[in-house]
């Protein structure tokens, strides 16, 4: 009935009709001209006529309706359809409102008892009939509830209460080989016996992937699926009955599969009363599996590797994919995306280069993440580093491994190890100012990332177990858009190490295993930076790829780093690069102290001489507390 040919619209309306003239004449009704004979072969004709069941005897059938239930049903929807049974049904109850009772019925209806009213019986227990206040229960009024009203009409629509809590997943346009099996299988189990198939969950990290294979399987059934998040199912109570009642019933009307998409705001006690008390199939999706008191059955739905990310780009993009084999690795690689997300970018358009697919790429995790960091623009190149060679080696080796995964990993087989240490992490390590920071933004710059600041100090929690939820929620939805995270100040949580001496030291030491082992399993870069490399002990140290030490710059480095300060366009007036690296303090400073030389420089009129460098190096020591020697400034002006 989703989509009801006209002919089986028409002669479920003529049966319909039959059935109403049949009922005018039960209530006395004196203005039909035929006898009651030829009602009934008009009825019988009518229902000869029809290819397959009408939507009365669908009803019926669906919810084990009696004679009797089905002809109050009838009757119930015949008042609000045929205004000549409207009619008779007000004369015979002697009143104007033309509103059907349970003692009409039983004067009136074949094979009439008295349990067909009472709440474990179908029309009440399904809500195909309210029962409005009255002063007998036998004399109170009935209405048909109006989406079997429209049911009973041949219109098969969701109820409209239910509209706003639920949306329609299509079916998937682009979908893993992984993914399709998955599918499959859960086509397989639902197909068998969907009455005992109890709940599936479907857990793990591809939420999109999630939605596709239940689409994918209710399409294979001829289903709708309907997506219900989480945190939109009512507390308790009435209203969540309200909404199982009205979703079982829905699941027999159209039919339909429910897809329930847990997250973090949903009330677990909430999903757990509807999971285990709904009599319908339900599919929950969840990051990891629910603890429910029915049986379940789980299907643990990852995104696609790298080599099959690769295989979907070439699907979406069709003939555009052949001028960019070498592109497609290195997208595959640095972005970790779903099937339905690499459907959608392909979709857009906007440009088939490497470049636009690449923005496009980076554009799709922004929205979520930035509400949970900080984006950095990143501005600074290999060129504004001033390091020694070590470093700017190890620098290159972290780029070099991060656009080297596909090869290392997959054609070469390191992933088959497991996904733990897959991911590239780093530690920066010295004194502030010493180009951490800078360090993170140029390895941006040289992969084409997007750069994410989280200030620790804001994830970590006093409240046990909320520190990890934090970082999980920053690690999940940085999947996508493989940006490169920057622990910021990372001694807020190494800070928080000490001996073990009751349950909150131990906790401590559990929230920097836990940031460390999803820094190991995280496919794209994790930085930490922090002024104190002790308080991270060496069986952390083994756990990361990289820790690198930003050394106090010597005085030749503070001379690279002067002569970088300044832009070519900047005016300047006979300065002494050398003289200025007697001043001891880091690149960070220095450039503090070059913007201010230039804004003094500006407010004056003038180009930047040695005077304005000399008045903005003593504010900076004012704001360090630490006085100038007269060594570091002597002979500037």
């Amino acid at each position: 009935m989703n989509a009801a040919a006209p002919d089986w619209t028409q002669a479920n309306r003529a049966l319909l009709d039959a059935e109403l003239a049949l009922l005018r004449g039960q209530l006395g009704e004196t203005s039909e001209a035929a006898s009651t004979e030829d009602l009934e072969r008009r009825r019988a004709q009518a229902q000869t006529a029809m290819q397959t069941p009408a939507a009365i005897d669908i009803l019926a059938a669906v919810f084990g309706l009696t004679v009797f239930e089905r002809q109050l049903l009838l009757l119930c929807c015949g008042i609000e359809l045929d205004g000549g049974l409207a009619a008779a049904c007000a004369h015979r109850l002697g009143v104007g409102e033309p509103r059907p009772t349970f003692s009409l019925a039983l004067e009136t209806l074949a094979q009439p008892h008295w349990s067909a009213l009472t709440p474990s019986r179908p029309l009440r227990r399904w809500r195909l009939l309210e029962l409005e206040g009255g002063a007998r229960l036998v004399d109170s009024p009935l209405r048909v509830d109006e989406r079997i009203l429209h049911f009973v009409a041949g219109i098969n629509q969701i109820d409209a209460r239910l509209r706003p809590l639920l949306a329609v997943v299509p079916t998937p346009r682009l979908m893993g080989a992984k993914q399709a099996a998955q599918a499959e299988a859960l086509h397989r189990r639902l197909q068998d016996d969907p009455s005992t198939c109890g709940v599936i969950q479907l857990d793990g990290e591809d939420f999109h992937g999630q939605q596709d294979i239940a689409a994918e399987a209710a399409a294979r059934l001829g289903w709708w699926l309907y997506l219900l998040r989480g945190e939109d199912l009512p507390a308790g109570g009435p209203d969540l009955e309200l909404l199982r009642t009205l979703w079982e019933r829905e699941a027999r009307l159209l039919p339909a599969l429910l897809l329930v998409q847990a997250s973090d705001h949903a009330s677990a006690t909430a999903l757990s009363a509807f999971a285990d008390s709904l009599h319908a199939p339900i599919l929950v999706a969840s990051r990891e599996a629910l603890r429910l008191r029915r049986a379940t059955h789980c299907l643990t739905v990852d995104k696609p590797d790298a080599n099959e990310q690769k295989q979907l780009w070439r699907q979406a993009l069709g003939e555009r994919a052949a001028g960019l084999n070498g592109a497609l690795d290195g997208l595959a690689t640095q972005f970790r995306l779903s099937a339905q997300t690499i459907a959608t970018v392909a979709d857009a358009g906007g440009g088939d280069g490497e470049t636009e697919l690449w923005a496009a790429c980076r554009r799709q995790g922004r929205e979520r993440l930035d509400d949970l960091a900080e984006r950095i623009r990143p501005t600074a190149t290999w060129d504004d580093l001033v390091l020694p060679a070590q470093q700017f080696g190890q620098l290159r080796q972290i780029v070099a491994q991060l656009r080297q995964r596909l090869r290392v990993y997959e054609e070469w087989g390191f992933s088959g190890h497991g996904a733990l240490g897959l991911g590239v992490s780093a530690l920066f390590h010295g004194e502030s100012g010493t180009g951490k920071t800078l360090a993170a933004q140029a390895l941006a710059n040289e992969l084409g990332l997007d750069l994410y600041r989280i200030d620790l100090s804001s994830v970590v929690s006093k409240y046990i177990g909320e520190t990890e939820k934090n970082l999980r929620r920053v690690f999940d939805v940085a999947e996508d858009s493989g940006a490169i995270l920057l622990f910021d100040e990372a001694d807020a949580l190494f800070g928080k190490r000490s001996e073990v001496k009751d349950s909150h030291d131990r906790y401590a030491n559990i929230e920097v295993s836990y940031l460390l082992q999803r820094m190991e399993a995280y496919r794209g870069l994790a930085v930490l930076t922090t002024n104190l490399k002790a308080a991270l002990d060496r069986a952390f140290q083994r756990r990361l790829r990289f820790i690198i030490h930003f050394p106090f710059p010597d005085s030749e480095q503070r001379e690279a780093i002067w002569r970088r300060a300044f832009p070519p366009s900047t005016p300047l007036d006979e300065i002494d690069y050398r003289k200025l690296a007697r001043l001891n303090l880091p690149g960070g400073n220095i450039r503090n102290i070059a913007l201010n030389a230039a804004f003094l420089a500006a407010e004056a009129g003038r180009p930047l001489a040695m005077a304005h460098l000399l008045q903005a190096a003593q504010g900076e020591s004012g704001k360090l507390e630490r006085p100038l020697a007269d060594a570091e400034t002597r002979g500037w002006t």
